[in-house]
């Protein structure tokens, strides 16, 4: 389908591929940032059933969500509730959906512990908030100017860095159930060993550390069912999107530099003006 686009989520992601991350061919250039999307259908393509011009939507960009235009493909695209704001909505396809699969995939029953491994971003942000609604504790490394906010999601704050073990086991005097990592590398080797039963260690930045350590990646459903489920979630009050900073699309550039610097707290949203 294409899409007017009103707003499009900021993901570590896209500025890993703009410094050739996983990049394993030629790239034609030019090349659209964005991943995530929300907007106003104005086509669909043949054999697209369920939308029409004028819904709204969101959902995974093709080709490029920082843009005016974006493809999205219909069984990765839902239709935007009426309560549902597009700048809201456009943090949902990635880091909240990630977020969504990491903790659904433990399948841990109430009362049980979560770490989660770099919790003051997006994904973290949205992972604490999940957790908590599935009944979990949640203990989340941030940096120490991200304390307040981490606490402010009901999780309890750990500093990353040396040492750092010694602070997760006086957090979890009972022990650490599950870890969801968004960090990776030496970050992640540090916390490991917080878990006996490596089959619950999933981490959503690092395969070759995780997989090295015993532990698995995210599942990923990447289906509109899962779209229509946080859009519900967030009109609930389960699941608060976070949105802390907004750029307009000639500041891309800025948005992009402000979550590759790690300082961004929740979500970093683009939006684009109809």
């Amino acid at each position: 389908m294409l899409v007017a686009v009103r707003a499009a989520g900021v993901n570590p992601v896209d500025w890993k591929v703009r410094g050739g991350y996983g990049q394993t061919g030629a790239v034609a250039f030019p090349v659209a940032f964005g991943r995530e999307a929300a907007g106003v259908v104005v086509e669909v393509g043949a054999g697209v059933e369920g939308f029409q011009g004028g819904d709204a939507v969101f959902g995974n960009a093709l080709a490029g969500s920082f843009a005016e235009y974006a493809l999205l493909p219909a069984e990765l695209t839902a239709h935007k509730p009426s309560g549902l704001s597009f700048t809201d909505a456009a943090t949902l396809p990635v880091a909240a959906a990630t977020a969504y699969d990491g903790i659904r995939q433990f399948g841990l029953p109430p009362g049980s512990t979560v770490l989660i491994n770099g919790v003051g971003g997006g994904v973290g942000v949205a992972a604490a908030q999940l957790a908590r609604h599935a009944g979990l504790h949640v203990v989340g490394t941030a940096s120490a100017a991200k304390k307040d906010f981490v606490a402010s999601l009901g999780v309890t704050h750990v500093e990353p860095g040396p040492g750092v073990a010694d602070r997760v086991a006086a957090a979890a005097p009972d022990g650490i159930d599950a870890i969801f990592d968004l960090v990776g590398g030496v970050a992640l080797e540090e916390v490991a060993d917080a878990l006996k039963d490596r089959s619950r260690l999933v981490s959503a930045a690092d395969l070759a550390t995780v997989t090295a350590l015993g532990g698995v990646w995210v599942a990923r459903t990447r289906n509109r069912e899962t779209l229509d489920a946080l859009a519900q979630l967030v009109l609930q009050g389960a699941l608060d999107p976070y949105v802390t900073t907004i750029f307009p699309l000639a500041e891309a550039a800025s948005a992009l530099r402000l979550v590759e610097d790690g300082h961004a707290r929740g979500k970093v949203v683009i939006e684009v003006p109809e």
